[in-house]
C-alpha cells in the first residue's frame, strides 16, 4: 500500500527535487528532547492547494501530549483521500504519524500499520520530521514539505497553507 501511496503523490503533484528543507536522522541517531508546546503553532484551520486540487488541515492545540488533524484532497469537487495525523510526545520527543483513506474511508495502510516520521529538529520557525517539515511562514501561513521516494528516486512536495 506505501507504494500505492506514494504513486499518487507522485501522480498528482508538482514534485521538486528534494533539498534542505527536508531532513533525515542518521543511522543510530535518535531524536532530540521536545515537547509538544513547542509546535503548538501548527494549531488551526489550514487551506491550501496542491495535487491538481483543494488541500485542508484542521490541527487540534496541544492537549494531553499530543495534537489531532484531518486532511482531505478535493479534486473535481469530489473528495480523492483522507489522512489521520497525530503529532504525539513520546520518550521524551515527538513524533507525526499518519493513516491514509481512500474517499470511502477504506485505509491504505494494513490495520495496525501507520506511517510515522520521529522528529529530526525543532528551530525558531520551522519543525523538521524525518521526511517531512513544517515551515512557520507567518501567523497565517505555513508549508508543509513531504519526501517521496520513488524507485529510489527522492523527490518532495511542498503544500502552502493559509489560515
Amino acid at each position: 500500500m506505501k507504494k500505492f501511496a506514494i504513486y499518487l503523490l507522485v501522480l498528482f503533484a508538482g514534485i521538486t527535487s528534494a533539498s534542505e528543507n527536508i531532513r533525515h536522522l542518521a543511522d543510530g541517531q535518535k531524536s532530540p528532547k521536545a515537547s509538544i508546546e513547542q509546535v503548538a503553532w501548527i494549531a488551526g484551520h489550514w487551506k491550501g492547494e496542491a495535487f491538481g486540487g483543494i488541500t485542508e488541515e484542521i490541527w487540534s492545540p496541544p492537549q494531553a501530549g499530543s495534537m489531532m488533524a484531518s486532511f482531505r484532497l478535493i479534486n473535481d469537487d469530489k473528495v480523492s483521500f483522507y489522512e489521520i495525523e497525530i503529532i504525539r510526545e513520546v520518550r521524551g520527543s515527538l513524533v507525526l504519524e499518519l493513516k491514509h483513506f481512500h474517499n470511502d474511508l477504506k485505509g491504505w495502510e494494513i490495520k495496525d500499520e501507520v506511517v510515522s516520521f520521529p522528529l529530526v529538529e525543532i528551530t525558531k520557525n520551522a519543525v523538521y520530521f524525518d521526511g517531512m517539515t513544517f515551515k512557520n511562514i507567518s501567523k497565517n501561513e505555513m508549508q508543509v514539505i513531504v519526501n517521496v521516494e520513488d524507485n529510489g528516486k527522492h523527490s518532495e512536495i511542498l503544500f502552502t497553507y493559509k489560515k
